[in-house]
């Protein structure tokens, strides 16, 4: 891993991205996945579900089809019978044995129905259809009366009985995108849509169901802005729940720091917020926060995941896949790369098999020697 170079803040560069953006992003993704499909968070280093498909949504992004693909089979060849995966996993072993986090699992279905808004391949959907049936439904059977899902089981598969914000919110995205896989595969699954409804109930109505018994995680900023960004708020009350804590969170001229109480901006947070202000409606400073994060991108294509701005040191010194991914997925959603550049921006939750005829348009999306 290269040393990390001491950055010095400069003016804002005026387009969105540069030309070569999506070519060197996905390559330097491509660089760090390995054989099996599995793309860690550098390499050396290993991998974790939801950060491996977010990395594998930038492939899918970027027109390199195949290594997406590579990247889900790579999930379903490991999946638990009871169709969860563990927490970690490096040179082909269970790295992290401790728990197998709900959030985690659930959002396999949220990049199997990215990757087919892109390509149009129902093949491809039905193909991982069995995946994604039984991650969803294991996840489910975390969630409790009063809607909120726990957020893991231990090693002995018991239910760690508390929820996150988050990871909540996460799995409300997710369960859009598998019932929306089910309905164009003409499986439905009326328990998924209950589960959903109650889970954002839970979300928007019920603050005193989650971080029960630890300390509340009000300080991270995905807390803040991921009931956006996933669909939980949306309107007035989205554009309300973003100005509250824009100044406690957002660092002007540098991005969205990770905490509150560090000086500390992270990239692949950053982005996110670009596309969680998208889906409030602000595009002024979605476009404002993303133009900023190209700075931190290094000479091979990856991207610093974040800065110390009280020490002007980049930190840590490491270029992880799945903040490449981020920012590939907020390109997308900015600039309306492909048919899934809405997908964190809108909720588009299908309610029968007609409501696929809009999908009908769908076409691969290619970039000059992006096939491989």
């Amino acid at each position: 891993m290269n040393n990390a170079p001491e950055l010095q803040i400069t003016e804002e560069p005026p387009a969105l991205f540069p030309l070569d953006f999506i070519r060197r992003s996905a390559d330097y993704i491509l660089s760090q996945q390995l054989e099996d499909g599995c793309i860690p968070w550098f390499s050396g280093h290993y991998a974790d579900p939801w950060d491996h498909v977010e990395a594998a949504m930038g492939l899918s992004i970027a027109g390199e089809y195949r290594a997406a693909e590579s990247a889900y089979a790579w999930l379903a060849g490991i999946q638990l019978q009871d169709g969860s995966w563990w927490a970690a996993y490096k040179n082909g072993q269970v790295d992290n044995r401790e728990r197998r986090e709900s959030n985690f699992v659930a959002y396999i279905a949220t990049g199997i129905w990215h990757h087919f808004l892109i390509t149009g391949d129902r093949d491809f959907l039905l193909r991982f259809w069995p995946m994604v049936k039984k991650a969803i439904d294991f996840v489910l059977t975390l969630q409790s009366e009063h809607g909120e899902i726990q957020w893991a089981v231990n090693s002995q598969g018991e239910p760690l009985q508390d929820a996150l914000i988050t990871g909540c919110s996460s799995i409300y995205k997710s369960l859009e995108c598998a019932i929306n896989i089910a309905v164009v595969l003409a499986f439905p699954q009326p328990d998924w849509r209950r589960a959903r409804t109650m889970l954002g109930k839970a979300l928007r109505e019920k603050p005193h169901r989650f971080d029960r018994t630890w300390e509340s995680k009000a300080r991270f900023s995905m807390d803040w802005f991921y009931p956006v960004l996933t669909g939980v708020f949306d309107g007035a009350g989205a554009r309300l729940r973003l100005q509250q804590k824009w100044d406690e969170f957002v660092v002007a001229g540098l991005g969205c720091r990770c905490v509150n109480d560090e000086p500390w901006v992270t990239v692949a947070e950053s982005c996110e917020l670009t596309m969680a202000l998208l889906a409030a409606g602000d595009t002024a400073r979605a476009e404002t926060i993303y133009r900023g994060l190209h700075r931190w991108q290094d000479t091979d294509g990856g991207y610093w995941t974040g800065y110390v701005y009280r020490d002007s040191a980049v930190w840590p010194e490491e270029k992880t896949t799945w903040t490449v991914g981020a920012m590939l997925l907020a390109a997308d959603a900015l600039a309306g790369l492909t048919p899934a550049s809405g997908l964190f921006t809108q909720v588009n939750l299908l309610d029968s098999a007609q409501d696929t005829e809009g999908l009908d348009h769908l076409h691969h999306f290619e970039l000059t020697g992006s096939q491989r």
